[in-house]
């Protein structure tokens, strides 16, 4: 007879009866370890370069959107400043790199803690304010980033700053670092994402995007909880930078402080569904995808643009909630998409 609920005397111990894996989990795994294959089928995988680099791009807006949910989706604030965070980390780590010779691999991390502890000023700033006010001022960081970062003449000014290449003795293997390195990123941004969902600092969150002024007569100290949600979600916007402006090998303000930028990650957390865990990462693969299948078959032109608008539209009217929230309202989202 078991000793305890769930447990079960084996050689006069008591072992804890091991569960298997649920669907889901399972599901993951495989993903996981499919993911962690692929750069290993060189020279099977052809093109090889252009499916590591669309790969890397698409763990790279995985992070961005997952990040940027923590405050547009679980706490309703909604912001098109957070490119400036992308800017912070690519710089951030580019200098120490030009100037001191130090790999930006080594310095990610610390690009975004750097980002995190800016997010925590301008969020004690900017969050002052609610609503379309609060979108302003995120627009206004963004302008003001830019009007700093084209006049820092030390990091190159508009004309931009070079970062030497990553040498590797295979060229054709140099975007492997890079893939491993972004997909480290996007799997820490997605279970960042994942456990402040889960957490009652999440609840604390969901609270104030439902009706702030009601979760502070209950006790919650909204300001504090959502300076720390805007910080949180600069981490690794500011790390996924650091990475993305070393891959470029020479960095613009433009590159990271264009409006359209901002505008994705709002745009992919919206379509797959914000608010949801599930849905930024649904909705950056769908994005990217399509992207890259519409550039390919029309080019950079205005019918490409065209085109992704209308399915944007689309997208916004069949599923008003986001794909992941209009398919649980149905009853019709997948168990293996249900994080949440």
């Amino acid at each position: 007879m078991a000793d305890v609920a769930g447990t079960e005397p084996i050689g006069g111990a008591v072992e804890r009866r091991r569960l298997p894996l649920s669907g889901r989990a399972a599901f993951l795994l495989v993903v996981m370890l499919a993911l962690l294959a692929v750069p290993l089928l060189y020279p099977v995988l052809v093109p090889y370069s252009y499916v590591l680099q669309l790969m890397t791009g698409a763990f790279m807006w995985v992070a961005f959107a997952s990040s940027w949910n923590i405050i547009g989706g679980y706490t309703g604030y909604i912001s098109l400043g957070h490119n400036v965070f992308v800017a912070v980390g690519a710089y951030f780590s580019a200098a120490l790199f030009v100037y001191a010779d130090i790999s930006p691999f080594a310095t990610a991390l610390g690009a975004g803690l750097v980002c995190a502890a800016l997010g925590v000023g301008v969020g004690l700033i900017t969050l002052r304010t609610r609503g379309d006010a609060f979108i302003i001022a995120t627009i206004a960081l963004m302008l003001i980033a830019q009007i700093g970062f084209d006049n820092w003449m030390w990091l190159g000014g508009s004309s931009g700053i070079a970062v030497p290449p990553l040498q590797m003795s295979e060229p054709a293997l140099v975007k492997v670092p890079f893939y491993y390195a972004m997909l480290a990123v996007a799997v820490g941004a997605v279970y960042l994402s994942y456990r402040i969902r889960h957490s009652r600092f999440g609840l604390g969150l969901r609270a104030i995007a439902q009706d702030e002024v009601k979760a502070e007569a209950a006790g919650i100290d909204t300001r504090s909880y959502k300076v720390a949600a805007f910080a949180l979600s600069a981490v690794f916007i500011g790390i996924g930078g650091a990475l993305w402006s070393y891959s470029l090998f020479y960095l613009r303000p433009e590159i990271f402080l264009a409006i359209g930028v901002a505008a994705d990650m709002v745009l992919m957390s919206i379509i797959g569904g914000r608010g949801t865990v599930a849905g930024p990462v649904i909705g950056a693969l769908l994005i990217v995808g399509f992207n890259e299948w519409s550039v390919s078959e029309f080019g950079s032109s205005e019918l490409n643009l065209t085109i992704t608008g209308a399915l944007l539209v689309g997208a916004l009217l069949f599923f008003p909630g986001g794909i992941v929230g209009s398919l649980r309202a149905r009853g019709k989202l997948p168990r293996i998409l249900d994080w949440d």
